[in-house]
Formats: structure tokens, sequence, C-alpha cells
């Protein structure tokens, strides 16, 4: 049984050369590695020890094939899977800087009908939920589904179904501009659309986690009290700033921990997802441990999955386990 269900995207993210676009530059120098938000959650749950799920919709190809096999590897429940008989699964191009920070600039492998992703079919997932939600204490969503009618549907759907059973909605609010518009700046802010869309997922999640810029758009403050209070459910926040320190807020007692610096930084991609995954699998394993570790400490240990991920390239390879995770701990 999962004990996180994980609802989204799973996609290829094209790596482009360090400094070079990976929409002009041939295939042989780009990187392709699987990922997608929730799909990278799962998988780094299932390598920490945290039983989990991922609902999502692939196309009628070699990149689902890929995802599927390595979710199974990974111990991934696939039963909320769907297959798209036409659309494609998603390849999103990334550009990477030196420094190993990226950009998200747009897709591939459009065939005139959109991406698998955005057709995620709500009468297949009512079909499947019983089934997936036995057991489960989280679901993990973000916002990127809400870009799109059905899967918006979808996606609205399983936070009603989460909540009615008693399920908390942890909510990474990964804002992608491009997956709304495409000719968006990558660095633009969610437009009054995008704002009204997310409103009610920010009202039904027990756990918020931001980007700084983000919180500064939906909340004007990057203060995670202040976000909390701001919703009628105060939920537990937390707000990452990059390699600076990260700001939290749990059961009203607000913190700050130092940023953990990565062995070496090959690529940033997934490292957020980590940090998710890490934060939940301890929130897992807290309601059966015989002394609940304090919030810092579940942080500490998020933050360490999230630099480890950065040693290596893709969201989903470097991934540690809670073995390597603990080493890490040891040696600081």
């Amino acid at each position: 049984m999962a004990a996180v269900i994980c609802l989204g995207e799973a996609l290829v993210d094209r790596l482009g050369p360090l400094g070079g676009d990976p929409a002009s530059a041939p295939l042989d120098q780009c990187d392709d590695r699987l990922g997608g938000a929730p799909a990278n959650v799962a998988c780094a749950l299932a390598r920490l020890g945290t039983p989990s799920a991922f609902v999502g919709r692939l196309g009628p190809d070699g990149i689902a094939e890929s995802l599927v096999q390595l979710m199974q590897q990974r111990g991934v429940d696939l039963r909320g899977l769907q297959r798209d008989p036409g659309r494609p699964s998603r390849v999103v191009l990334v550009r990477r800087h030196a420094d190993g920070e990226r950009v998200f600039q747009g897709f591939a492998g459009d065939q005139g009908q959109g991406f698998a992703d955005q057709a995620l079919d709500t009468e297949a997932l009512e079909r499947a939920w019983p089934a997936l939600s036995v057991g489960a204490r989280w679901l993990l969503v973000g916002t990127i589904p809400l870009a799109t009618p059905p899967s918006a549907r979808a996606l609205r759907w399983a936070v009603d179904a989460a909540l009615a059973s008693g399920i908390q909605v942890a909510l990474d609010v990964n804002w992608r501009p491009t997956f709304w518009d495409e000719r968006s700046d990558p660095a633009a802010g969610p437009d009054p659309r995008a704002l009204d869309a997310m409103a009610p997922l920010l009202t039904a999640a027990s756990l918020l986690k931001l980007a700084k810029e983000e919180a500064l758009w939906l909340f004007g403050s990057a203060d995670p009290s202040a976000i909390s209070a701001a919703l009628p459910q105060t939920p537990d926040v937390v707000v990452t700033d990059g390699g600076n320190p990260v700001q939290w807020c749990f059961g009203g007692v607000s913190g700050v921990l130092e940023a953990l610096a990565p062995p070496q930084v090959v690529d940033t991609t997934g490292a957020g997802d980590a940090f998710s995954a890490g934060l939940l699998h301890q929130l897992v394993q807290a309601e059966t441990a015989p002394q609940a570790p304090t919030a810092q400490e579940m942080l500490r240990f998020a933050a360490t999955c999230g630099a480890l991920v950065c040693g290596g390239a893709g969201a989903i390879d470097p991934q540690p386990d809670a073995a390597a995770v603990e080493q890490f701990l040891a040696r600081l």
C-alpha cells in the first residue's frame, strides 16, 4: 500500500549542452533524463523506503516504456497510470548554465494534439482511486495539471477525494509558466487565471512548499508564518531559496535551516523534488517512530536529499537512499 500518492506529470527533461540551446543542439549533444516533479517524488520516496504510487498519463511511445520500467524497478505503484493512445509523452527542453542552474524553455514532440499528461482522465482516476488510496497518508500535487482543463478536473477530483477520506494534501507549487503558455517568459509570475486556479489547492494543503519567488507572487511575503496565518487551515509551510537558507513554519513554530552545500553540482534538476520526498518520508516515518524527529531534523534530512541529487545528471538517477542521507548527515 502506498503511503504517498504522487499525481501529475511524468516526462523527459532534455538537458542541453552546458551553455547551449537544447532546441537547436544535435541530439547527441543533449542528455535526455526521465523526470516530471510528481514522478521524481514518487521515485525518490521509493528509494528512501516509503511506499509510493504515481498517478499520471503517458503516451504510446518509448518515453512511456522507459518511465514505466524505471518506476517499476523502484517499486512505485502504477495502478493509477493511464496510457493515451494518441498524444505523446512530453519532452521538456532544459537550458543548463555552467553553474548547474537550469531554465525550462519549451517542449518537443507535440504532434498537434498536445501531450498525454494534459489529458489525465477523471473517470479512469475514479476507477483506480479505491485501490490506490487504501492506507495512503498523503497526496502530493503541483500546479502544472491546472494548466489544461482535463488534467485540472482530475487534479481537483483527487484533492477532494483525498480530503474526504482523511488523506492530507501536500502542495509543491512548482510554478512553470511555459506549461500554461509556451510563449511565456520562463521567469514570469502567474497571471490572474493561474492564480484563480491555484486558490483551491492553497486552501486544501496541509503542507505547502514554495520557492521564495512563488511565495512573493502568491502571498506578497516570503515569511512562512505569515503565509500559514493567511490561509484558513494554517498549513505547515516551507519556503526555499536556491542555495540560501530554508525558512519554515510547522505547527505555528518557525525556524531557519542553513543551506547544505552539495558535494558537487552537476545539475540542479530535481533537487526540489528530492527535498519534497525527503520531507514526506520523514513525516510518514514520524507517525510510527518511538520518538518523532523535530521539524528542524526532518528538514535537514530533506535538504540533504536535495543536495545529493545535485551531484548527478537528471532528477531521478542521483536520488539517494536513506543510508546515503544518514551518512552525509553524519559527516557534517
